[in-house]
């Protein structure tokens, strides 16, 4: 026989008195409220606590006595038992503290008369027993709400010997929320949690300061709740990888430091239907989708919501769909609801399918393994939350969603676009035409992946069961249309691989391809034709290493504390470059002048060539070809030296007496060198609208050609096969192709952008030139004429200081781009212009983001890069990324970043 709510008063007092703790009346009533007979409950309460007399049959007079009584309790002083009932006394109560009697004097702060009091508790129970009618005919459960708010550490006990009986009690579900400041520590808040076990409904927590051990233990061990709101929390990298089986819907709202997931969350969350998470810092497309993947039963999500408008108003209709504001549900859709306030919609019928194990003893304090975590990233963490009160609707079968009341809107934009069919704008605006009646539908509370170009429809393409997004319900066209979108403007996998493969069926079908060829069967058909092309199985691995590495590898450069001349060296790398010829090598300069050649695989400096005072920030490096051991290094202060690392140990601090380098001389204000393909020439130019050429054998400066541009040349690019053909890209927002065979005063060709162009480079095959304007304006000419052959439509900033640079990746396969104003990579394939991936960078230290400086491919390693990156803090930290986009992120610290090294100059398009 089930354990009776006031029994479980009984238990609660009697702990409090074993653990000498003054009994929560917040707590009492909360039981109070619940009571299916609230006489009963009274009755069978400790008679210590109830004042003797005469026995009144009337149930009110009964509470008020009870709630006098508490009064008393709670400030340590118990009534005189002589002085009879405390009814036709004068009574005073107010904020728990009575005065009764003349012989019974405690503290008094003012208050209301008895009647006052009498009238007050029959107009409350009487709401109470009405909305007790209203919860019986439409068959609601009875549900305790525990508040922790004012909780302590004292009261823990107690509360816990009830919350391990409510299992055996006819109470159905519980809520634990909380509205303002908590006492309770977060190992005891979790206890409370999950002593409750099967019948923990709500969890809704706010402005907690558990800190980051209850972080971990959520997020690691779970909880066995349906409903969890965590809005206004600081996670940094959500990492809810313990079992939340019964969780139906997770709201994270207003957590502005979350920015992203890790690899293993919501791998534990099969019965999640809606998820929530408006105005946070989301904001990469790929590894947000690889995360919400994992949730099967997804039904509704959000990002931002969707205010609807009509031509005469606002909308309470929801014509078809939800409603677009968060605080409404369509009637229509939930017949038979009531209009009260809901918060969450959970269909509890799913709970009997599964069975939830048993509460066991933890400690807050136990070691947690966390995934390739830097114990930085989660240092943020402190749940500030402000949510609101909320209620849950149970009745049979309702759709997923959200009803809570809207407060301070935001409005992106009132302007009502005429597209027909809801595509949302850059200005947050979209509207529908229906029945003739147009429907304007504006963005509030928008996180920053809902202002990624095409955004719905890539959200829509990657997830075919989600029904509901971001208010708005997906509609057959809907579906359609983004289906759509997603082919023209993404490419789900590399090389157009339309379908995910396994890494060891590809390589079955290439031995069984090499097997066949071998027999030389006559007129025998290919087992693919597309494996007619000798890079197809090369591609095909790519695709399926892709595919199933949603997360990349980001590995950081460490040669911090690196031993250079019997000191401990710590560099800040300005400018870097690939060795054209050794796959392990790599050069990067420092803002401090110096040359640091590194084995990149091992981590290991193979040769140092330091400052000496002669050179500042080093902005321009080239390998030259022919000479493996030579570069080209030159700096911000104009100075110009060929090298020969050779000659440079990795340990050495002195420059032997100047053996081993070459001085050119200098070009003021430095900022682009490069060497032509014969390595007998090279081009230097800067902050003026010249370019210089020197003659690499004899050191001496051939030529200085004025005027080439209107303001000063950021670059100058060789081409890769021809020694006499370079161009020049300018602020003056023109792009050059010059021809030393002609006197270089009459450019073959302009180009212009419309802004100032920051970067060019040739295509590996010389067949394309890549130009990188200011704010992501990308584009692809054909090095023939200058014509374009291609634009990126990478979306832009705004921002006049959003310098771009771009370069090559898998020969002239894809292109990355990257800006300093913006903490993504972005890979778009180089013949469509379709995107393949984003890639964030976020800085270690809390709070900290990353912005790009320059980038290149890994000319040897397909899909592998490295991105010089430097922190938005004033620290002046930079370092160089490598990124392997076919290993995931939980590789170890440099596992084969790309398995065997071959160049990608002739792999083609």
């Amino acid at each position: 026989m089930p354990i009776k709510i006031s029994a479980l008063a009984t238990i609660y007092i009697e702990s409090c008195r074993r653990h000498a703790v003054t009994p929560s009346t917040v707590f009492l009533s909360a039981l109070f409220k619940v009571c299916p007979d609230k006489l009963m409950f009274l009755e069978e309460t400790p008679s210590e606590l109830l004042i003797t007399g005469r026995r009144t049959s009337n149930w009110l007079d009964r509470l008020v006595i009870f709630l006098i009584n508490q009064s008393c309790y709670r400030v340590g002083n118990r009534p005189s038992k002589a002085r009879g009932c405390c009814y036709g006394y004068s009574s005073i109560i107010t904020h728990g503290v009575m005065l009764l009697g003349e012989s019974f004097r405690c503290v008094y702060y003012g208050g209301m008369g008895f009647d006052t009091l009498w009238y007050y508790c029959a107009s409350l129970i009487g709401e109470r027993w009405q909305a007790a009618d209203v919860l019986r005919s439409h068959h609601e459960v009875c549900v305790l709400e525990i508040l922790l708010d004012h909780m302590k550490d004292i009261d823990f006990h107690p509360l816990l010997e009830v919350t391990m009986r409510i299992s055996e009690s006819e109470i159905e579900a519980v809520d634990v929320l909380n509205e303002s400041s908590c006492a309770l520590s977060g190992e005891y808040a979790l206890l409370l949690m999950r002593s409750i076990g099967q019948k923990l409904r709500i969890v809704d927590l706010q402005d907690l300061s558990f800190g980051k051990d209850f972080l971990r233990d959520l997020s690691h061990r779970g909880l066995q709740c349906q409903v969890l709101n965590l809005r206004s929390s600081h996670f940094r990298k959500l990492n809810l990888v313990g079992e939340f089986m019964w969780l139906h819907s997770l709201n994270l709202d207003y957590s502005t430091t979350l920015s992203s997931f890790r690899e293993d969350c919501f791998s534990c969350m099969p019965n999640l239907i809606c998820l929530s998470m408006c105005e946070t810092r989301i904001s990469n497309l790929w590894t947000t989708i690889a995360a919400v993947s994992k949730l099967q039963s997804l039904e509704e999500l959000r990002f931002q919501n969707w205010l609807c408008c009509n031509d005469v108003g606002s909308s309470g209709s929801s014509i078809g769909y939800y409603q677009t504001g968060p605080s409404q549900l369509s009637s229509a859709s939930l017949p038979g609801l009531a209009t009260a306030s809901l918060d969450l919609l959970v269909d509890l019928d799913v709970m009997t399918e599964h069975a939830i194990r048993n509460l066991l003893p933890f400690s807050m304090n136990q070691n947690f393994q966390s995934t390739n975590e830097d114990s930085s990233d989660d240092s943020e963490i402190d749940f500030s939350i402000h949510i609101e009160n909320s209620d849950m609707d149970l009745s049979s079968n309702p759709p997923p969603g959200w009803n809570r009341e809207i407060n301070h809107i935001s409005e992106v934009s009132s302007v009502a676009l005429s597209n027909q069919n809801g595509e949302e704008s850059s200005e947050g605006a979209s509207s529908r035409n229906v029945a003739d009646v147009s429907f304007k539908y504006i963005s509030e509370h928008a996180s920053p992946i809902c202002f990624q170009k095409h955004y719905r429809e890539y959200m829509i393409a990657s997830i075919p069961q989600l029904k509901v997004l971001d208010n708005l319900r997906i509609r057959n066209i809907d579906r359609e249309m983004a289906n759509v979108t997603f082919f023209k403007h993404f490419e789900y996998l590399p090389y157009r691989r339309n379908d995910k493969e396994n890494v060891v069926s590809i390589l079955l079908k290439r031995e069984l391809r090499a097997k066949h060829s071998n027999l030389r069967i006559p007129k025998q058909m290919p087992l693919d034709p597309a494996g007619k092309s000798q890079y197809f199985y090369t591609r095909s691995l790519c695709a399926a290493k892709m595919g199933s590495s949603a997360w990349p590898c980001l590995h950081s450069l460490s040669f911090t504390g690196s031993n250079v001349g019997g000191e401990i060296q710590s560099f800040r790398p300005r400018q870097f470059e690939y060795h054209p010829t050794n796959s392990g090598l790599m050069v990067f300069g420092t803002l401090d002048g110096e040359v640091v050649i590194v084995n990149h695989e091992k981590q290991k400096i193979v040769s140092y060539i330091p400052s000496l005072g002669a050179m500042n920030s080093v902005l321009g490096l080239c390998w030259l070809k022919k000479y493996p051991s030579k570069l080209i290094a030159g700096s911000d202060n104009g100075s110009l030296k060929l090298y020969d690392v050779q000659h440079f140990p990795s340990t050495s601090n002195r420059m032997h007496g100047g053996y081993g380098s070459v001085n050119f001389e200098e070009f003021d204000q430095l900022t682009s060198v490069h060497v032509n393909s014969t390595d007998e020439l090279f081009l230097a130019s800067g902050y003026s609208r010249n370019v210089a050429l020197y003659d690499i054998n004899s050191g001496r400066r051939l030529q200085v050609f004025t005027d080439m541009h209107q303001e000063h040349i950021n670059v100058v690019k060789f081409s890769n096969h021809s020694p006499n053909i370079f161009a020049t890209s300018s602020f003056d927002q023109d792009v050059k192709m010059w021809d030393l065979r002609q006197k270089p005063t009459t450019p073959c060709y302009t180009a212009s952008s419309s802004k100032g162009n920051v970067m060019i480079c040739f295509s590996p095959d010389d067949h394309y030139l890549l130009v990188s304007a200011i704010d992501n304006e990308v584009k692809q000419l054909l090095a023939a004429d200058g014509s374009l052959h291609l634009e990126f439509n990478i979306p832009s900033t705004g921002s006049s200081q959003n310098y771009t640079r771009s370069y090559y990746l898998n020969g002239k396969d894809y292109i990355i781009s990257g800006s300093c104003d913006e903490h993504v990579v972005r890979i778009c394939c180089a013949q469509t212009g379709r995107r393949l991936r984003d890639i964030s960078l976020e800085g270690k230290a809390p709070g900290s983001s990353m912005f790009v400086q320059s980038l290149r491919g890994d000319p040897f390693r397909p899909f592998n890069m490295s991105i010089l990156a430097a922190y938005t803090r004033p620290s002046s930290k930079s370092e160089i990324v490598k990124v392997n986009l076919l290993a995931s992120s939980v590789c170890s610290k440099e596992s084969s970043p790309g398995g065997s090294a071959f160049p990608f100059d002739n792999m083609g398009g």
